[in-house]
């Protein structure tokens, strides 16, 4: 098959990537253009120094730059290699940076890419240049290099054009073409190209492409220092571009790589340096290329003086050369993704480094070609995450500033990002404020980590305080606040969950063939289900209440879930799809007093036999009315109680007076994820994500076989017979020894998988750790151990749940 007509905009790494990978699976019908010169084209793969580390906190990120390692790694162009595989050397200067390369070395080992931990002088043997007594030690990546960037993209676009793919030369795209809300032409200055799908690789061009179909696209130009030393005496003589592995000193932003005698120097240090993409100057007159401005000598002086220290043979050398080179920067630091929620066939593969290229060219390949990703889980690279705030331009100006500066940062994982804040503020939140609480930030919400109001909980508890990495952005006031929850009530804030509204005389039918559970059942119903992807892995979970005959309302997991129902709505207008969340809120009240609080205020029966589990009804709390859904994530008797926006302080207020006999509480997100990881509960996007399928993810109840066809459903038949992994309860003993997900597992000395959830169970007084384990170490009593920096720490797998096996407490 030829394929589809397709337009690739953008001959850089990722581009080409693209165009070598869709012609590899027989789409042919593939044109790439771009404005400069091929195969060097002026944008930032033609400047990029190359330096491909492997080390990163995502899997999926990883798992993208390694496919890239081993694709490069046979590429050549006349006999030259595309990829030098001299290693990779991260070095700290500090004992923090020794403790973070520790986190680092267990990233990589919980990820499957070989790396050691080294001692100083070792580093010093692998890299002469380095002074001993500047660093505490350091981590090796064999496996890491030096890509020659616009090699990789001759090669690519080679192998492409062999097998019938277009590639032109200067071509400007002036406009992008549509019909009836798709593509249908590139507009170029030499011509119209058509097309049934446009693929924006423009890197830094990227937001000013996007914006020809009405795409706001959430990516920063930003200017990053590369400078080249003279030669250096003490390289003098080497005949080979690169023999050292390339170098890291991320406690000065900074990192090295050779070029013969020379050394060329990175360098995030220096104020970021932000550029309009529509100020971008063309090939022709941009003065050496249009992604590279001049130097400023100013900014690189702290970098060069800290070289000097670093690697002192550099004293006897000199800046001889230096660019301020543009690369592409997002809010979150990773990639953007997929396609146009508005206009079809319209797709991006943006803020792409060399790194992750070829693992992007792959990765939409298969996206477009199979309609899914197999290779990959993309779900934290979809372009289609972002609330609207988040595409706000001041808000992009600024974290994307912001990443810049921390990208060699030793970030906490709980760790909230700085201003803009606050954005997104419940109606609960002056009563929130008032109480002390320590506020982290969700999809822009401001929500409570625990409340400074509960310190007196803690007389007469014994709360074990965790290691001190696990005690930033914790109090053991959160201990408190759980074993609270589970002695009498407790008010949640659940108003950043994302709520979505499905209406319409088709909306049965429809939510029946997007969800493994059925949801077509009596008025008042809540299910609990899961969205699946084509190859049956999960998109998400989330739960379904059925208010009215032809009225759903969906408990979602973000944006991703709204745009993935909207894409598959039915045309004709029988369904809609809208997100209520901003003008709704949602108190959680949960604990064995919790009947007791909330029946003197309602008109309603709150009784069991009066709202079962899992059942909803609309009721008046006091004044305010509400839709009361009787579930619970923390495993007590309760209620989720949501209203509108305008009603949501009133519903607070009525709470919290009725609470005051029973010495009720308001907790936090810190008690929260405890109470749920005790009672087993799985959060996806962290234990589960479109990788698993439900069997492997402990969720299989939630898939009805004999409800007739759903989105997933063949795929998921093929896989239900082959579960060679599952997510997997683990206890540790020491409550020190608190891990904080993404750590390795062992059996013995051998990695066997990884942690996704963890956090101590202030009521079972043991540590939990959930972690992905082949299948046959998933028995319990099976004893193992979790990296955790520098330690190896005891765990066992259990039985689960830990808590409440039997559901007495939630169906009571």
């Amino acid at each position: 098959m030829a394929g589809p007509r397709v337009v690739i905009i953008g001959a850089g790494v990722v581009g080409a990537a693209l165009a070598d990978e869709l012609s590899a699976r027989g789409w042919t019908e593939v044109t790439v253009v771009d404005q400069g010169p091929l195969p060097a084209t002026g944008g930032s793969t033609s400047h990029a120094p190359g330096l491909v580390f492997q080390t990163n906190p995502s899997k999926t990120m990883t798992e993208l730059a390694r496919y890239t390692v081993e694709k490069f790694s046979a590429l050549e162009v006349d006999g030259q290699p595309c990829y030098l595989q001299v290693g990779g050397l991260e070095v700290a200067a500090s004992p923090e940076r020794l403790a973070e390369l520790q986190r680092r070395h267990g990233w990589l080992t919980s990820w499957g890419i070989e790396s050691r931990l080294i001692g100083p002088d070792e580093c010093v043997e692998l890299h002469p240049l380095v002074n001993r007594a500047r660093v505490f030690g350091g981590l090796l990546i064999p496996t890491d290099g030096l890509a020659k960037a616009v090699l990789a993209v001759e090669a690519q676009l080679e192998a492409a054009q062999e097998r019938g793919v277009r590639a032109l030369a200067h071509h400007e795209v002036l406009d992008i073409s549509t019909e009836d809300g798709r593509v249908s032409a590139v507009v170029t200055d030499q011509g119209e190209i058509p097309a049934d799908i446009v693929v924006c690789c423009a890197g830094i061009w990227g937001p000013k492409i996007a914006r020809m179909v009405g795409m706001n696209l959430p990516l920063t130009p930003l200017a990053h220092q590369l400078a080249w030393t003279g030669s250096v005496p003490a390289l003098a003589g080497q005949s080979e571009e690169a023999v050292r592995p390339i170098l890291r000193h991320q406690d000065a932003d900074l990192y090295y790589r050779d070029r013969f005698d020379q050394l060329g120097i990175g360098y995030y240090g220096h104020r970021p340096m932000p550029v309009d993409p529509d100020d971008i100057l063309s090939v022709d007159a941009a003065e050496q290329m249009p992604s590279v401005l001049r130097f400023t000598e100013d900014d690189f002086a702290d970098a060069w003086t800290e070289t000097q220290d670093l690697l002192p043979a550099t004293k006897d050398a000199k800046i001889e050369e230096g660019i301020n080179g543009l690369f592409s920067f997002t809010t979150d630091g990773l990639p953007l993704l997929g396609e146009s929620p508005d206009v079809k066939g319209f797709w991006v593969a943006e803020a792409v480094w060399v790194t992750h290229s070829a693992g992007v060219g792959r990765a939409v390949a298969e996206w477009l070609v199979d309609g899914h990703c197999s290779s990959f889980d993309l779900h934290e690279c979809d372009v289609n995450r972002f609330e609207a705030h988040q595409l706000a331009p001041e808000y992009v100006l600024a974290r994307d500033c912001q990443n810049f500066v921390e990208v060699y940062d030793i970030l906490h994982p709980l760790q909230p990002a700085g201003a803009p804040r606050p954005l997104r503020t419940s109606p609960f939140h002056p009563r929130q404020q008032e109480l002390g609480g320590y506020f982290l930030e969700a999809h822009g919400w401001e929500r409570p980590q625990w409340y400074a109001a509960n310190e007196h909980l803690l007389e007469g508890r014994d709360i074990p305080t965790p290691n001190d990495w696990a005690a930033r952005y914790w109090s053991p006031i959160v201990g408190a606040e759980a074993q609270a929850t589970r002695e009498s009530v407790a008010m949640y804030d659940m108003t950043a969950l994302k709520r979505l509204e499905v209406t319409g005389p088709g909306a049965a039918a429809f939510l029946q063939s997007m969800t493994t559970a059925n949801v077509d059942k009596s008025v008042g119903s809540v299910t609990y289900t899961l969205m699946l992807d084509h190859d049956g892995g999960i998109r998400s979970d989330i739960t379904v209440a059925r208010l009215g005959r032809d009225r759903f309302q969906i408990g979602a997991n973000g944006n991703l879930d709204l745009e993935w129902l909207t894409r598959h709505l039915p045309e004709g207008g029988s369904v809609q799809v809208r997100d209520i969340t901003a003008g709704t809120c949602c108190v959680g009240l949960w604990g064995p007093k919790a009947r007791e609080v909330l029946q003197p205020l309602a008109d309603q029966d709150f009784s069991n036999k009066g709202l079962r589990y899992f059942r909803a009804k609309r009721a008046h709390i006091g004044s305010v009315p509400v839709t009361a859904m009787r579930l619970s994530y923390v495993g007590e008797l309760g209620w989720e109680l949501y209203t509108t926006a305008d009603m949501g302080l009133k519903l607070w207020d009525t709470l919290w007076e009725a609470t005051r006999p029973y010495d009720g509480i308001a907790a936090g997100r810190g008690a929260f994820n405890s109470l749920r990881l005790e009672k087993g509960y799985r959060a996806f996007g962290t234990d589960m994500t479109y990788e698993h399928d439900p069997y492997e993810a402990g969720v299989g109840f939630a898939v009805k076989m004999d409800k007739g066809h759903f989105i997933g459903r063949p795929a998921l038949e093929r896989r239900a017979a082959d579960v060679r992994r599952r997510l997997t309860c683990l206890t540790i003993d020491d409550p020190q020894a608190v891990v904080l997900g993404k750590e390795p597992v062992y059996d013995g000395d051998r990695p066997v998988g990884y942690v996704t959830s963890a956090a101590f169970g202030y009521t079972i007084g043991k540590g939990i750790a959930y972690a992905w384990l082949p299948a046959g170490l998933s028995t319990a009593g099976r004893a193992l151990t979790i990296g955790y920096f520098d330690q190896r720490i005891p765990a066992v797998v259990a039985e689960e749940p830990l808590f409440d096996p039997t559901m007495q407490r939630l169906r009571g």
